[in-house]
C-alpha cells in the first residue's frame, strides 16, 4: 500500500475524522479538515494537474511553507505518479535557479511569498504557464492554486504506481552549502510511514504537532506515522519559540512533538530567568519528545528530563538518503544511555566501519553504513556519488561513531568535521557536549582552523545566555573551565563570541564557521 493509498483509506474509515489543524495565531487563524475533505481535494488537485499536461515520472517543484496546502499538494502530485520535489523555504533566487535546471520541471506550485524569487528563470525554460501559485498573488499567465481546486474534478484519481517507482526529489545541503538531490521510491515512503508504529512510539490517540518545516523529511516522515494510525495533527504555522511551542501542546492536547536542540535550549534559558513558566501551561498531555537532526548534548536532555519528568524521550539517528529518521533509534525503555543514538531500527542493519569498510571493535571510531528498505534509490543524475555513497547495499553515511559494550551506538561527529591537530584525531562533538555544560554558555559549535605548525588548532564559537556578558572575564572562564574538562590537545586555542549558524533542521552550518572565521 502506498502513502496515497493509505490516505484514501482513511478518507473511507474516517471520513468525518479530523485529519489536520492548522494554527496561525499571529493572525487568529486556526482551520481543519476531515480525512475524506484531505482526500477529496487531493484528488482533485491530482485531476487539475493532469489536465495541465502532468505525467507519471514528471517532477513537480513544491515551493511551499508549512500549511494544510503543503500537504494536500504533496499527495496532489506523488498521487498522479510524479515525483515531488520540496524545496527549502530559505532558497534564494539563485537555489532555485539551481532547482530548476537541475530537476528540469513539468510544474512549479509555490506560496506567493516565492514569487520574487523566480525571476532568474527565463520563460523559454519554464513558462508562466507552469506556475501555480498559493495566494492571491501570481504574475500573469500563472494559475491560482485554490481556484484550480475548485474547479477540477473530485472523482477519484487511479494511477499504477508501483513500490520502486520514484517518489520524492529531495534537495538536501545538509550543512555542506550545496543541495544534493536525492530520490526516494515509494517504498522508502512506506517503510518510512510504519517504522515508528513498529518501534511502539506512536499509539492510536496520538495527536503529532508539526513544528519543523516539512520539505525537510524529519517532521514529514514522523507525520506519517498520523497518516498509518488515523490520527490527527497540528501544523504550528507561526514562528516557533518556546511560548508557541507551550501554547500549540496545551491548547490542541497534543501528545508527540520533535524537537530541535536550539528549541529546548531556548525553553530552559527562559525556564531559568522566569520568561517563561510551566506552570501557567497545562502539558499533561504531551508524553513524548522526539530529538534527532544532530547530535543532542546528554546533559540538555537531562536538564529538560528534570524540569519534565513525566515526559518519555526519543532519539533517533537518520539522514534524507536513509528517507529521514530511525535508521538507529534509542527507545524510551533506553534513557539510561541518553547520549547513545541506539541500535539499528525496524528493518534496518548497521554497523562502525574502517575506511576498508571492515568492522571495527566495539569502542573504536569508525564510519556508520546502514542498510535496509530506506535507503535511497540515488542521487539525482549523479551516478559516480551514488557508486561512491551506496556499496553494495550499504549506505556509507559520513558520520563517525562506535559501539559500546551494550551494541548502543554513539556518534562521534560528522567524518568531514574531524579536526587532525599535530596528528590527534578531535572530534567536535566531544567539545560541544563539555561547553554545552557551563551555565553561561547557551549554544556552542566548534571548528577546526588552518594552522602552520599543527595543521589544524580548536575553535569554539559560543552563544552565552542572555544574562552573561562578552567580556574577556567570560573568556577566562570559559578557557579555565575546559582545562579543567578536557586534555590540552583537545582545548580551544581561540572562542568566538557569536551566534552559532543553524539550518532550519538544528543542524550547526560549520562550513559558514570556517568561512567567517578563517
Amino acid at each position: 500500500m502506498t502513502i496515497s493509498e493509505m490516505l484514501e483509506r482513511n478518507g473511507r474509515m474516517y471520513p468525518d475524522k479530523i485529519a489536520l489543524i492548522e494554527r496561525i495565531p499571529s493572525k487568529n487563524i486556526r482551520k481543519e479538515i476531515s480525512w475524506k475533505q484531505f482526500d477529496e481535494r487531493v484528488n482533485r488537485i491530482a485531476n487539475a494537474l493532469t489536465k495541465k499536461g502532468l505525467k507519471k515520472g514528471d517532477i513537480v517543484i513544491h515551493w511551499m511553507m508549512n500549511s494544510i496546502e503543503w500537504l494536500e499538494a504533496y499527495f496532489g502530485i506523488i498521487r498522479t505518479g510524479a515525483v515531488v520535489a520540496p524545496l527549502n523555504f530559505r532558497f534564494t533566487e539563485k537555489d532555485f535557479k539551481y532547482c530548476v535546471e537541475i530537476a528540469e520541471p513539468k510544474l512549479v506550485i509555490l506560496d506567493e511569498m516565492f514569487v520574487d524569487r523566480i525571476e532568474d528563470v527565463d520563460d523559454k525554460i519554464l513558462s508562466k504557464d507552469r506556475y501555480i501559485v498559493r495566494g492571491g498573488y501570481s504574475k500573469k499567465g500563472m494559475d491560482n492554486f485554490e481556484e484550480m481546486i475548485i474547479q477540477s474534478d473530485p472523482n477519484p484519481f487511479d494511477m499504477q504506481i508501483g513500490c520502486d517507482d520514484p517518489c520524492g526529489l529531495y534537495f538536501t545541503s545538509g550543512t555542506t552549502g550545496s543541495p544534493k538531490p536525492i530520490v526516494l521510491t515509494h517504498n522508502n515512503m512506506e517503510h518510512a510511514a510504519i517504522i515508528e508504529v513498529i518501534h511502539g512510539l506512536r499509539k492510536p490517540g496520538d495527536r503529532f504537532a508539526i513544528l519543523k518545516p516539512l520539505y525537510h523529511t524529519g517532521d514529514y516522515i514522523h507525520w506519517l506515522s498520523s497518516l498509518i494510525l488515523g490520527e490527527s495533527a497540528v501544523i504550528q504555522s507561526d514562528k516557533i519559540t518556546p511560548q508557541t511551542i507551550f501554547e500549540v501542546m496545551e491548547q490542541e492536547a497534543c501528545t508527540v512533538a520533535m524537537m530541535l536542540v536550539p528549541w529546548i535550549q531556548d525553553i530552559l534559558a527562559e525556564l531559568e530567568t522566569g520568561k517563561l513558566r510551566k506552570d501557567d501551561y497545562d502539558l499533561s498531555k504531551w508524553r513524548l519528545i522526539m530529538y534527532g537532526a544532530q547530535p543532542v548534548p546528554p546533559n540538555l536532555i537531562r536538564r529538560f528530563k528534570e524540569e519534565f519528568p513525566h515526559m518519555l524521550i526519543e532519539v533517533n539517528y537518520g539522514l534524507t538518503e536513509g528517507t529521514g529518521p530511525q535508521c538507529i533509534h534509542l527507545g524510551i525503555e533506553n534513557e539510561h544511555k541518553v547520549g547513545a543514538i541506539g541500535k539499528p531500527g525496524f528493518n534496518w542493519e548497521a554497523k562502525v566501519v574502517d575506511e576498508n569498510g571492515k568492522d571495527v571493535p566495539r569502542g573504536e571510531v569508525g564510519e556508520i553504513i546502514v542498510k535496509g528498505n530506506g535507503v535511497m534509490r540515488e542521487y539525482y543524475k549523479n551516478p559516480e556519488k551514488t557508486a561512491e555513497t551506496i556499496k553494495y547495499g550499504w549506505l556509507y553515511t559520513g558520520d563517525m561513531a562506535k559501539i559500546d559494550e551494550d551494541g548502543f551506538f554513539w556518534i562521534v561527529d560528522r567524518k568531514k568535521d574531524v579536526i587532525i591537530s599535530g596528528g590527534e584525531n578531535i572530534y567536535p562533538v566531544e567539545i560541544e557536549d563539555i561547553l554545552q555544560r557551563h551555565p553561561k554558555v547557551h549554544d556552542v559549535g566548534v571548528i577546526g582552523l588552518p594552522d602552520e605548525r599543527l595543521g589544524e588548532v580548536v575553535v569554539a564559537v559560543v552563544k552565552l545566555e542572555q544574562q552573561a556578558n562578552e567580556s574577556p572575564r567570560t573568556e577566562k572562564e570559559i578557557i579555565q573551565y575546559c582545562e579543567t574538562n578536557l586534555p590540552r590537545y583537545k582545548r580551544p586555542k581561540r572562542i568566538v563570541f557569536d551566534d552559532v549558524p543553524r539550518n532550519p533542521t538544528g543542524k550547526i552550518e560549520k562550513f559558514k564557521m570556517r568561512k567567517k572565521y578563517a
